[in-house]
């Protein structure tokens, strides 16, 4: 289910049942009603979208700032990037190419620096495994032991400067 502009999207597999839907749903009434509460107050306390120039500046920020935090993590995790992309995303902090080339979402500059380290060292530690296993997060909370508790500001904050991504 997704909630966009005040209104629900439910997706189910192809041949579902509109009784089936309609019974998930009434099943989970209140919840439903919570998320639609929250993107309410989401959309009535919205910040206006990123300017263009805002979105330059804060990628002239992580063009100088992300660099030098990759240099540090880099020998730590044991990998070396190729490259280093800065980019406007709507829906990702960063990724990862096979190629070795790493991307960060420019508005991580809007982020607390240990948060920032945090989408750092996940992205590092993708060079090395290319998933979300147990021993990718293995290696990422050897290198951050409280990797957890900084990611917790992007899981709060995050959909809100996102939302500005328009």
């Amino acid at each position: 289910m997704q909630i966009r502009d005040g209104g629900l999207l439910v997706r189910a597999p192809y041949g579902t049942p509109l009784s089936e839907i309609e019974r998930i749903i009434s099943g989970n009434r209140s919840w439903v009603e919570k998320q639609l509460k929250k993107a309410a107050e989401q959309r009535e306390n919205a910040l206006p979208p990123f300017t263009a120039e805002e979105l330059k500046e804060l990628s002239d920020r992580a063009a100088e700032y992300l660099p030098q935090r990759v240099r540090y993590y880099a020998p730590i995790v044991g990998v070396e990037p190729k490259k280093i992309a800065i980019r406007s995303q709507r829906t990702k902090w960063g990724s990862c190419s096979a190629k070795g080339t790493i991307s960060f979402n420019c508005i991580l500059m809007l982020a607390p620096p240990g948060t920032v380290d945090a989408v750092v060292v996940h992205e590092l530690c993708h060079l090395k495994r290319m998933d979300h296993s147990p021993a990718f997060y293995a290696e990422v909370t050897r290198v951050l032991p409280d990797y957890k508790e900084r990611d917790k500001w992007l899981k709060k904050n995050g959909s809100a400067l996102f939302a500005r991504m328009r």
